[in-house]
């Protein structure tokens, strides 16, 4: 958006834009165009420093057009073939919905420079946040981000360390304490041999429940071991072929605590393939509690995460920060809790 106004002299002065003016006053450019508007959703200080400078520069506004867009946040995902991303796609929607603000859902993982179509895409409709959940965008989009001064909010548990507080807001849950709850419960049940199928090593919250796990096992006096460690991305397949390596050891574990829902599922069906029962042969925790793992057979103990609650907090956080409100902290941690169910139980074994 530019305009043009008459200099003393009968000329005209130079385009200004609301780009311009959004740097000058340290604003986001949906901000300026809030106040443009004359929508109501601007804090008294931000409309105030926003006028001035519009006053001050003879900023005149363009006869509005028909079809004006709608108020937009972006949500930003790796992929979306994961149940997790539907529950945080709820959270976000409901309180969009609330503030009357569009929702744009998009994935990027994958697709050779869908991260760049994207961000030519968030150009275009000039959205008034970006929510990620996704540690891949290139170094490229992160600085056009920053130079166009979207307000951004991170997601857990596929938060970007390029853009983590105090770059900007992060919202996450208890990983650390998820794991160690997780592993504390199998201890006190009597298992000592318990087999850990990890996240994707460069998310921190992987790291974190795998630091969890660890510190539980250090509390008991349970020495640490390497071996009984199986990588895994958060996917079923992972979850199968993780298991299988821990079980195929001349001593497998009693009990197997797998870093994700899903790969909890994948951990009970190569059990299942090899004749073993949960929980009577091997236990089986996962974490995230998805809906339908309370429906699986059997049941799956398992920490929750509150993914919904999750993306509540973040749309919260990025209207407010379009709003130019002050946020209350750049990073949140909501708290994990473990469900236990019918997956887990002492080891037969003495």
């Amino acid at each position: 958006m530019a305009t043009e106004s008459a200099g003393p002299d009968g000329g005209t002065k130079p385009k200004v834009t609301i780009t311009a003016i959004a740097q000058e006053a340290g604003v986001s450019v949906p901000t300026v165009s809030r106040v443009v508007n004359g929508r109501s959703d601007v804090s008294p200080e931000t409309r105030a420093r926003v006028e001035d400078l519009l006053r001050l520069h003879g900023y005149r506004r363009r006869p509005s057009a028909p079809g004006d867009r709608a108020a937009l946040v972006d949500l930003v995902f790796n992929d979306l073939d994961s149940p997790w991303a539907v529950e945080i796609i709820r959270g976000v929607e409901e309180v969009a919905h609330q503030d009357g603000v569009g929702t744009v859902v998009s994935a990027i993982h994958g697709r050779a420079g869908s991260a760049r179509q994207w961000m030519k895409n968030l150009r275009a409709r000039a959205s008034d946040g970006v929510i990620l959940v996704t540690s891949v965008l290139e170094p490229v989009v992160h600085a056009e981000l920053r130079r166009l001064n979207v307000p951004i909010v991170v997601v857990d548990p596929a938060g970007s360390p390029a853009l983590e507080a105090p770059a900007a807001p992060t919202v996450g849950a208890t990983n650390w304490a998820g794991g160690l709850a997780a592993t504390e419960h199998l201890l006190s049940l009597g298992h000592r041999r318990i087999g850990f199928i990890a996240g994707p090593p460069r998310l921190l919250c992987s790291r974190a429940r795998l630091d969890g796990h660890r510190a539980a096992l250090e509390a008991a006096g349970v020495p640490f071991d390497q071996a009984l460690v199986a990588q895994g991305d958060f996917y079923h397949e992972s979850g199968f072929h993780g298991c299988d390596q821990l079980m195929s050891s001349a001593t497998p574990p009693t009990a197997v605590f797998a870093s994700s829902d899903q790969m909890a599922l994948g951990a009970i069906e190569a059990l299942r393939r090899r004749g073993l029962r949960v929980p009577e042969d091997v236990s089986v925790v996962g974490f995230d509690d998805l809906p339908e793992v309370s429906w699986s057979a059997p049941p799956l103990t398992t920490v929750r995460q509150p993914l919904a609650d999750m993306g509540k907090l973040a749309a919260r956080t990025v209207l407010r920060q379009a709003r130019g409100e002050e946020i209350d902290s750049p990073r949140v941690e909501l708290a994990t809790q473990l469900m236990i169910r019918s997956s887990t139980a002492p080891p037969t074994e003495s």
